[in-house]
């Protein structure tokens, strides 16, 4: 096989992404500003967004049996196809004067539905991918973070400057657009056996039942403290991220007179530098020592923001804080990534995943909830230096943790071996070199 050939899988799948994250961060631009333009009603808003993130999250978590069992790919590509019908379905019924309320919130919610084993199928391919193009996994998981960080970036911004000029419907076009791009592309660049496994080994998966491989995931998760740890670290640091972005940093932005537009010029300096950050992790992430450039990028991004918003610096250096928070963090989800495919056997990607990322967002919904009652209580400043400190506590303390010294352990190895019996993973399995 060429090197043009071996490197189309990767190429196909970060473009793929691309397009998906993309429709997704425009979407959420568009339903909101569609609801509330067309009913005026904030309550309505919010039930439309609760109706499309609460199905991504309880079906993304559910998903992964299925993903192992059908394929990973087989799973994109229908996850991008129902989601462009259901959008496509608001649009059409929109047009029609044939879309009352509970029939938005239904559609919204497939194509949350639809997204949460989209993007799942999407992530687990990333191993695949990099051995078929002999990349690097922190160069792909690098570039994966590139992709994440745009879609972030620009998607927002496209969506928000057509929903100005065009409209919330002309944005929803863009949306079912890029959806459907994304099927197009897992069709034509992802060969077609990607993400199967040998054919004994799915015979005998055929045979269990959903809940039986469920609970492999769990076992095998139970059984890996490193894995664990990340998630409880992630999961803390994910609350107070939603604590910082849902609720203290408006309430700075009101108390200081900032206003608004200082809010979204900080976010937009952190994610173009977290772009650039994604950037270097993907050229040279895979030559450094993990662990301390792990740690020192968590202590450079998370608490930082707490901190500058109490002391209120000028606005040049609170840019500044934020952008090299932002660099910093750009080489975190490389490292994660390349931890977990190095540790889950193949065969578990699915599951496995799908309960890790369930675990650490469950405390993203409670962040704003947790943020507003404290500063209530206490004020800004003092909820401002606490999330600060608790962020700076939980990374380091975190990190004095025995398992954390195995970050670089299985750097250069081939996936786990799948354990013999797939009804009782174990966490200590034979490793193979690549040849």
């Amino acid at each position: 096989m060429g090197a043009r050939e071996s490197l189309r899988p990767m190429a196909g799948l970060l473009a793929a992404m691309t397009v998906s994250l993309t429709a997704t961060r425009v979407s959420a631009i568009a339903l909101p500003w569609f609801v509330l333009t067309t009913t005026g009603s904030p309550a309505r808003t919010g039930m439309v967004a609760f109706a499309e993130m609460a199905p991504y999250a309880l079906v993304k978590a559910l998903a992964g049996p299925l993903a192992d069992r059908v394929g990973p790919r087989r799973i994109s590509w229908i996850g991008d196809v129902v989601s462009a019908a259901a959008a496509g379905a608001v649009v059409l019924l929109h047009a029609l004067d044939l879309l009352p309320l509970g029939a938005l919130i239904a559609l919204v919610a497939v194509v949350g539905a639809a997204r949460g084993p989209g993007d799942l199928a999407k992530e687990i391919m990333i191993p695949e991918a990099a051995e078929r193009g002999r990349v690097p996994l922190e160069r792909a998981t690098g570039l994966m973070g590139v992709t994440e960080r745009l879609a972030q970036t620009v998607g927002p911004a496209a969506g928000g400057a057509v929903v100005a000029l065009l409209g919330p419907l002309a944005s929803l076009v863009i949306s079912v657009t890029c959806f459907a791009l994304g099927s197009v592309i897992v069709t034509w660049a992802l060969p077609r056996g990607m993400g199967h496994r040998a054919p004994a080994e799915e015979a005998l998966e055929a045979k269990e039942g959903y809940w039986r491989r469920f609970g492999q995931g769990f076992t095998f998760l139970r059984g890996e403290p490193l894995l664990l740890s990340v998630v409880v670290m992630v999961g803390v640091t994910n609350l107070l991220d939603a604590a910082f972005s849902q609720v203290l940093v408006f309430v700075w932005a009101r108390e200081s007179g900032h206003g608004a537009a200082v809010v979204g010029l900080n976010s937009s300096v952190m994610g173009l530098a977290a772009v650039g950050g994604s950037l270097v992790a993907a050229a040279v992430a895979h030559r450094m020592r993990r662990r301390p450039v792990f740690f020192v990028a968590f202590l450079l991004a998370g608490p930082t923001r707490f901190l500058v918003l109490a002391v209120d610096p000028p606005l040049w250096a609170m840019a500044a804080v934020f952008a090299v928070g932002g660099f910093a963090g750009g080489f975190l989800n490389p490292i994660l990534g390349a931890i977990s495919y190095e540790r889950v056997p193949r065969s578990l990607l699915g599951r496995v995943n799908a309960l890790k990322d369930s675990l650490a967002w469950a405390g993203i919904p409670l962040g704003g909830l947790v943020g507003g009652a404290l500063v209530a209580v206490a004020g800004l400043t003092p909820v401002l230096l606490a999330g600060g400190a608790v962020y700076a506590l939980t990374t380091s303390l975190t990190g004095l943790r025995p398992e954390w010294r195995q970050m670089d352990r299985l750097r250069g190895q081939g996936p786990p071996v799948p354990p013999a019996s797939p009804a009782l993973p174990a966490p200590s399995v034979t490793r193979r070199r690549r040849s």
